[in-house]
């Protein structure tokens, strides 16, 4: 356990920040399956709109570093191909 004030002031905001990130990495993650789910379905037009809904999602948390920005571009380009492929 933190002694000092500011030590425990410090804890604090760790653990906040801590559950800030998880739920921004959560909305990623929900993000992508929605997509995988919409391109399962066989929806091109929904798949297409979810995409983009899900990138815009990808990029802001990538740019707040909650996640790395080239797994952010592995991810739009994944959910891209898997798009592009459905015919």
């Amino acid at each position: 356990m933190a002694n000092t004030k500011q030590a425990r002031k410090r804890a604090r905001q760790n653990t906040a920040r801590n559950a800030h990130n998880t739920a921004l990495r959560s909305r990623v993650r929900t993000a992508v399956k929605t997509v995988r789910k919409a391109i399962a379905a066989g929806d091109k037009k929904a798949a297409l709109e979810v995409f983009q809904k899900a990138t815009s999602v990808i990029d802001s948390v990538a740019d707040k570093r909650i996640v790395h920005k080239n797994t952010a571009a592995r991810n739009k380009s994944r959910l891209a191909a898997a798009l592009k492929a459905m015919r």
